[in-house]
């Protein structure tokens, strides 16, 4: 009734394309995986400038403030 070898190999050959489908698709989830903890790292380092120039424009507020102050201390207001 069914021709079973032609079947069989036809189930074979389908196998066999999952299992190369499968692989590539690890090895894309792999790069991407990679690729996620790359940035994840870049993120740190630029959280970390970006924390760094905040804390530097505080302290010039604080410089601007005070040579407001001796300006305005000088000038008798």
């Amino acid at each position: 009734m069914f021709d079973e070898p032609q079947v069989v190999n036809r189930l074979k050959d389908r196998v066999d394309e999952l299992l190369v489908k499968f692989e590539e698709l690890r090895i894309e989830n792999e790069e991407l995986r990679n690729e996620l903890v790359n940035q994840k790292a870049q993120n740190e380092v630029k959280d970390t400038q970006i924390a760094k120039l905040q804390e530097n424009l505080r302290f010039k507020e604080v410089e601007s403030e005070d040579i407001f102050d001796k300006i305005e201390a000088v000038l008798g207001r």
